[in-house]
């Protein structure tokens, strides 16, 4: 079936004599009700290729994977906001894929060719184009919004992920702030990439998020990266620095046996677990004098 005979497809039955103009290209008129039956038209197409079986088939047990309801999701198109069910899987692994596939490098002449190979469907460069333009414009917008005076704890970490740059698989450093602000939410402050994490990269950071609004940060909680509390106190002079009791465990015991491992940890959590400054020093000296004399740099990192 080619575009035009599409399109009287789904107009079949439409008597555009009792249409008015508002009705067309108005908000919820016949084009944004037509452009939401597409969209999740396809999406259930691509749960289906997903799944591997259509949506009135019983799945077999062996395949492990089911339907499991839909999302609501806005989306914005030329003809403004739409509102459309996003189909999901119960694995929670089915994403929509022209977006997927533009996130991986494929141009949009790669994704025009997948489409028509897998669904039979011709689109245009120019409209994947528009898709992804809309997207991208929109996280250029969030990723420069104002941010709140406040936030009375802020989390920074970086995870490692693959990506491709001209054709080629690389691994990319995903620097990312969380807050919590002054209502008790987390709010994801942002994303950065880099080649690696370093502290430098991580002082633009701070930066970037001092000059989109925010005054203070209280607590600031981060791993034990070296000059990383330096690049927070360096824009934010009295914020408190928390280290990761997690990453501290793990450094820890990175050269611990695994025999002593068990023992070891619990030691320390009597050390961070401690309700008062002292009695968690008392704490440390306790472990130093039992641990020291085979794993002397435990304590002094925890001095």
């Amino acid at each position: 079936m080619d575009n035009e005979e599409l399109i009287k497809e789904l107009l079949k039955g439409v008597d555009f004599k009792k249409l008015t103009p508002e009705q067309v290209t108005g908000r919820d008129g016949l084009i944004q009700q037509l452009t939401k039956r597409i969209i999740e038209t396809a999406m259930q197409a691509e749960m289906t290729d997903h799944l591997g079986y259509e949506r009135n088939e019983k799945p077999a047990e062996k395949r492990g994977n089911s339907r499991n309801g839909k999302s609501a999701k806005t989306v914005i198109s030329n003809n403004g906001a739409i509102e459309i069910a996003i189909p999901r899987d119960r694995n929670a692994e089915f994403e929509p894929q022209i977006i997927s596939m533009y996130a991986l490098g494929m141009t949009t002449r790669d994704i025009q060719g997948y489409l028509k190979d897998i669904y039979g469907v011709d689109v245009s460069p120019e409209l994947i184009s528009t898709v992804t333009d809309e997207v991208t414009k929109d996280v250029a917008e969030w990723r420069a919004r104002t941010l709140d005076p406040i936030y009375p704890i802020v989390y920074f970490d970086a995870i490692v992920v693959k990506g491709r740059v001209e054709g080629k698989t690389t691994n990319k450093s995903v620097y990312i702030a969380i807050g919590i602000n002054v209502q008790g939410k987390k709010e994801v402050l942002g994303l950065w990439i880099a080649e690696t994490e370093g502290a430098k990269f991580w002082l633009q950071v701070v930066i970037e998020i001092k000059n989109r609004g925010v005054d203070d940060i209280f607590i600031a909680c981060m791993d034990g990266l070296k000059g990383f509390p330096e690049a927070i106190t360096a824009v934010y002079p009295q914020t408190k620095i928390q280290l990761c009791i997690v990453h501290m465990i793990r450094n820890s015991t990175k050269f611990v046996s695994w025999k002593e491992r068990k023992v070891i940890c619990a030691d320390l959590k009597k050390i961070y677990s401690a309700p008062s400054e002292k009695s968690g020093l008392d704490a440390l000296d306790e472990f130093a004098a039992k641990w020291d004399s085979r794993y002397p740099m435990i304590s002094k990192s925890w001095r």
